[in-house]
Formats: structure tokens, C-alpha cells, sequence
């Protein structure tokens, strides 16, 4: 890998990135409640994050190919068997969808230029300790030369 990175932990409830609802007169509106404050949350830690690492990092958005990791901590649900538990949140809310909510956070923060730019993706969904907070630890670098 070369050229610029960053990287980040984000706390908060990570929410997909769902469908749209038509609301009237050419207006849609996200269906997910919880997406706006994910977004937020995400933007929130990218500035800091940027504004940590400037001027080594830049605030110029990462451009060309990137590569996208990104590590989702959801809550266990109690209800959940210590057999099912083991295997991981294989149920909602879909990977894709957490992957898309938290490009378009990452785009409206200026951390990326271009969610299109992403060439290369390492994403999972992990259940947090009991203790511990939900939320994602993103990482973001520019590839190739």
C-alpha cells in the first residue's frame, strides 16, 4: 500500500442504508430512522480524525483507488443462543447496506472524494462485548501511485 490513510473508530448504532419512500411531488425520503444519526456519527469521527492527522494526511478527500476496511460492532441480542451467538450476526441488518450508509457518511465528510473510488472492500459484522459500544472501526487508503 502507499500514499495517504486514515483511520478511525466510530461510536454509535450502525444502520443500513435502506430503501426510499416516495412521499409526494417527486420528494423520497430515507425509510430508516436510524440512518441519519449513523451518517452523522461517522462524519463526526472522520473530521476529528482529519483534523488529527493534518497536515501529515491533508484535508484534501483520499482520491484515486481506495481501499475500504471497515469492522461493524452490533449488540448481541439477549434472546440469542450461545450456539447461534458464536456464529456471529449473520441476521439484519445486511452488510451492504451498512457498507453504503457509511460510504455516503464518508463522502459527505471529505474523507473520500468519491465512494466510486473504491476499488477494494474488507468489511465484517461482529457482535460487541456486553460491556463494550457498538459502533465501527474504519480504516481508508489510497492505493497504487
Amino acid at each position: 500500500m502507499s500514499g495517504r490513510s486514515i483511520a478511525f473508530v466510530v461510536i454509535g448504532d450502525p444502520a443500513p442504508q435502506g430503501s426510499k419512500r416516495f412521499v409526494g411531488k417527486g420528494v423520497m425520503v430515507e425509510s430508516s430512522k436510524r440512518v441519519k444519526p449513523w451518517r452523522e456519527a461517522v462524519a463526526g469521527a472522520a473530521y476529528e480524525a482529519r483534523a488529527g492527522q493534518a497536515p501529515a494526511c491533508g484535508l484534501a478527500p483520499l482520491d484515486g483507488p481506495l481501499l475500504l476496511r471497515v469492522t461493524f460492532w452490533l449488540p448481541q441480542p439477549t434472546s440469542l443462543s450461545k450456539r447461534k451467538a458464536a456464529l456471529g450476526p449473520f441476521r439484519k441488518p445486511d452488510l451492504s447496506k451498512l457498507i453504503r450508509s457509511t460510504e455516503d457518511a464518508l463522502t459527505t465528510a471529505g474523507v473520500i472524494a468519491d465512494d466510486a473510488r473504491i476499488v477494494r472492500l474488507d468489511a465484517e459484522k461482529r457482535f460487541t462485548p456486553m460491556s463494550g459500544h457498538t459502533g465501527a472501526k474504519i480504516t481508508v487508503e489510497e492505493i497504487g501511485s
